[in-house]
């Protein structure tokens, strides 16, 4: 699985950048696909542009109209607080588009069956599919972050903590979304992804302060993981609501998240080992 000539660059920045703490057959995954996309960073540049559109049409253009906002009894201005949910939504899109590539792979391109057939076991690709996808949200959440920077609508250094709150919501989604992908039998079933993610994007305070929904709604819209996300990274944006609260939210991302990953490694050895 190593670069042949050509993909050095690609082979070194995989293996001197800083990685977490999962196998070495993992990172070979994650190496994979760091060549692969070399050809084709387009794609990956792209997605960076949907939340960033969405921040000067709704942020901008509508904040003008709209004003302030008022959270947690603090008035802060609509697009400062608009743009923390579109960094959270940022991080989500990227951790689960990516993971959906596993649909391709799976019953397309047939790549896990020669990949298995080397040392490489399927929590190995599990492992690193998911750190792939989550390193691509970080991407996007990196990018998004420093354009808010430079707009001025970052007002707390508790932000240092949001790049690595980002990669929190990738890890959640990437492995939720890819277990979901395991199950998927043909492209219309890509459907419910759009049926999952997009009410979440509009409904989970990514525009609308929770206060604005009856206790009910707020309920169910507390359920949501990007809820979760959207709150963790406004408050450390923003500095309004920071304290012990904070880590329910990361525990409820990092519970889906390892939730995700034992189901994902279960199914990539039904579907690959039996």
């Amino acid at each position: 699985m190593s670069g042949p000539a050509g993909g050095g660059t690609a082979t070194l920045l995989a293996r001197i950048a800083p990685l977490p703490p999962v196998s070495s057959r993992a990172w070979l995954m994650v190496e994979r696909n760091l060549m692969v996309y070399r050809r084709a960073w387009l794609i990956i540049v792209s997605g960076f542009f949907e939340p960033l559109f969405y921040l000067f049409s709704v942020g901008v253009g509508i904040g003008a109209l709209v004003g302030h906002v008022t959270v947690a009894g603090h008035s802060i201005g609509y697009t400062t607080f608009v743009a923390p949910g579109l960094l959270a939504s940022s991080a989500m899109n990227g951790a689960v588009y990516d993971s959906t590539n596993l649909f391709f792979k799976l019953h397309y391109a047939k790549l896990y069956d020669s990949i298995l057939s080397t040392p490489v076991g399927a929590g190995d690709v599990a492992v690193g599919e998911i750190t792939w996808a989550q390193l691509r949200g970080l991407g996007y959440s990196a990018a998004f972050l420093i354009v808010m920077l430079a707009m001025g609508l970052v007002d707390s250094w508790w932000a240092v903590f949001a790049l690595p709150a980002t990669a929190v919501i990738g890890f959640a989604f990437g492995a939720v979304g890819m277990a979901a992908t395991s199950y998927m039998r043909s492209w219309q079933d890509f459907e419910f992804v759009q049926l999952a993610i997009l009410p979440m994007f509009l409904f989970a305070t990514t525009f609308y302060p929770l206060s604005t929904y009856p206790r009910t709604l707020q309920i169910v819209v507390e359920c949501t993981p990007l809820y979760h996300g959207v709150e963790l990274i406004r408050a450390l944006t923003t500095g309004v609501g920071v304290g012990p609260g904070l880590l329910g939210h990361v525990a409820y991302l990092m519970i889906m998240g390892l939730a995700g990953l034992a189901v994902t490694s279960r199914r990539l050895e039904r579907l690959l080992l039996r």
